[in-house]
């Protein structure tokens, strides 16, 4: 008996040290309901999202030609769907955590499908600002619903995790709005190729809707009234600390891969469509490959005491690095800075994590919702300008001069500086390193001048 014993309790022993050196398996097993029942149908919502925020980049060609755009309808015909969907971001917040995810994308994602349908429909620029209008209306819900069911159905210590695997998801949407939808359109065509994703996003909206079970009974209902919860959200010194910067990065990223890649790297660079296409099938790639690796390095690196925000302020870096590399034209690391704006656009990461760590589960869908009302509207924004710059510069052939994609990005890097500079301020390890980086670059800068005019005096 007392043998038994003393091996039961070797064993148990024995099964938590495996527990602890090894806790994926045990979670996994746990959760396995609601990762096929949730997690999958709301990445599915997710991949909708970006197939149609990044479709534009591809069928621009087709569109132009047939419809007689030039950039600054093209700027505003692609970023209206940022419009739309900034605009319904925070009522969207206060519906989510009064009614749950299910119910408010469903709805929303058959709204999405009326919109890709009429797109497709459209003999007009008016018609195609509509359709676009309600596709970004439709898909504004897709980020945060899924956000909002992994902090309802997940343990807080995994919500960098799935985050990131329900990212990485999602964005191979941006992969299939690539190469895999390039060489559908030559078969069928944009408006085939729209009526099909019509056809996909009303079959999502119905597997969410009648698939996807309710709120765990853990979670409370919301009060209806939302004002105290923004109160608390926009009160937050903390959050006007992460947005400015969240959003010049992450919204640059949206912008540039959404629709300006492709013009630049045709204008700018002289690239064959063919180059052009493989260019943007690797943002896409690296950005759902991105999205996996943030949520896994950020939470390894967190149990080793580094914090999340200062991973964000490094991603920042980065990304300014990468395109101060393309405006100064540096070929031969093309794939490689293209790679990392791309990156950036997983961002979201690391933002939706940082606030998960500063509010509530009761309120997250307003507190997601918020962020996402600044990287959305910021996304619009920052795409419309960047047509609106290019368009200073007359066209020749189609073509646009290499002067007015840089210009446009160069003021991203400014005003991107101005937020890494802000958001440095609230972390010493960051403002340190942004300071060495700084330096760096100004000690370089003095060498070059120095070498510059020592050649021209000699």
């Amino acid at each position: 008996m007392s043998s038994s014993t003393n091996l039961n309790v070797t064993a148990s022993c024995s099964d938590r040290l495996s527990l602890q050196r090894d806790p994926t398996p045990p979670i996994i097993a746990a959760y396995w309901r609601p990762i096929v029942l949730v997690f999958l149908p709301f990445a599915a919502g997710y991949f909708l999202s970006y197939f149609f925020r990044t479709i534009n980049a591809v069928i621009a060609g087709q569109l132009t030609a047939e419809l007689g755009l030039d950039a600054s309808h093209l700027g505003l015909m692609t970023s209206v769907y940022f419009l739309t969907f900034a605009a319904i971001q925070l009522p969207l917040g206060v519906l989510l955590d009064r009614f749950g995810p299910r119910r408010v994308q469903s709805g929303l994602l058959v709204v999405a499908a009326g919109g890709a349908a009429l797109f497709a429909r459209s003999d007009d620029f008016a018609t195609l600002v509509v359709g676009r209008a309600l596709i970004g209306f439709g898909v504004a819900g897709a980020l945060i619903a899924g956000l909002k069911a992994i902090v309802s159905w997940f343990p807080k210590e995994r919500i960098l995790l799935f985050n990131g695997c329900f990212i990485m998801l999602g964005t191979l949407g941006a992969i299939c709005a690539t190469s895999p939808a390039a060489w559908l359109l030559k078969y069928i065509g944009w408006r085939g190729l729209l009526e099909v994703m019509a056809g996909v996003t009303a079959a999502t909206a119905l597997i969410i809707f009648f698939v996807v079970p309710d709120r765990p009974s853990h979670i409370p209902n919301v009060p209806s009234s939302s004002s105290g919860g923004l109160r608390a959200i926009f009160g937050d010194r903390r959050f006007w600390r992460l947005a400015p910067l969240s959003t010049m990065c992450i919204s640059t990223a949206w912008a540039v891969q959404g629709l300006w890649a492709g013009p630049w790297l045709a204008d700018v660079d002289g690239l064959p469509r063919a180059s052009v296409v493989l260019h943007l099938f690797v943002m896409a790639v690296t950005l759902s490959t991105a999205a996996l690796l943030l949520g896994i390095g950020a939470d390894r690196l967190r149990t080793r005491g580094i914090q999340t925000q200062t991973i964000l302020g490094c991603a920042a870096l980065l990304f300014v690095a990468a395109e101060s590399l393309l405006i100064l034209d540096v070929r031969s690391v093309s794939y490689a800075s293209w790679a990392v704006v791309a990156s950036m656009g997983a961002g979201t990461v690391l933002s939706y994590s940082i606030l998960a760590q500063y509010f509530p589960k009761e309120i997250a869908g307003r507190a997601n919702a918020a962020l996402n009302v600044f990287h959305i509207g910021g996304a619009f924004v920052l795409q419309e300008v960047i047509g609106w710059i290019i368009n200073r510069w007359p066209a020749h052939g189609g073509h646009y001069p290499a002067i007015a994609y840089k210009a446009a990005l160069a003021l991203m890097i400014v005003l991107q500086v101005i937020a890494i500079i802000w958001f440095a301020q609230f972390d010493q390890k960051l403002q340190t390193l942004v300071a060495r980086v700084i330096g760096r670059w100004g000690s370089n800068r003095i060498i070059t001048v120095s070498s510059s005019r020592s050649i021209g005096e000699g």
